[in-house]
């Protein structure tokens, strides 16, 4: 007589996953994009729009019972600057961005400060345009209007 077979327990595969090819991946792509990345450090600019410029004054000692009154505006000189790339253009004249901030702080006084106007063209950069604003951030320069070339 035959003896019976005895049938062992089957151990059920178990497949891993490896870690180890995932992360030398990631670090690859993040090695590519730090690469690849302009490293030029932006300012950081307060922008504040028209619509919320505080125009009204509270009269001396904090009395609000009366309406605010409307301030008038002080006669300003006001300078047109044209941004293209690494350059402006005031009154048809380049200049470089190393004469920026003599440019900036001829801008007006602490009595009249001025007023900029910057008409950013196609071919400025943000850095550019960041690098201009915190110029005049740091001159008498009492407001700075950006606006775009005119087609």
């Amino acid at each position: 007589m035959s003896q019976p077979k005895i049938k062992l327990p089957v151990r059920p595969r178990s497949y891993r996953f490896a870690m180890t090819p995932l992360a030398d991946a990631m670090f690859q792509l993040l090695i590519f994009f730090m690469l690849t990345s302009s490293l030029t450090p932006y300012s950081l600019l307060t922008v504040q729009t028209a619509a919320e410029a505080p125009t009204e004054v509270t009269p001396p000692g904090g009395d609000t019972s009366q309406p605010p009154q409307q301030q008038p505006a002080p006669a300003r000189d006001i300078a047109f600057w044209t941004l293209e790339a690494d350059k402006l253009i005031i009154q048809g004249q380049d200049f470089e961005f190393d004469q920026l901030e003599g440019l900036a702080e001829a801008l007006g006084s602490d009595i009249a400060p001025a007023e900029v106007i910057l008409i950013v063209r196609d071919t400025a950069r943000v850095q550019d345009v960041t690098t201009v604003l915190a110029h005049l951030s740091s001159a008498n320069v009492s407001s700075v209007r950006v606006a775009g070339e005119p087609e």
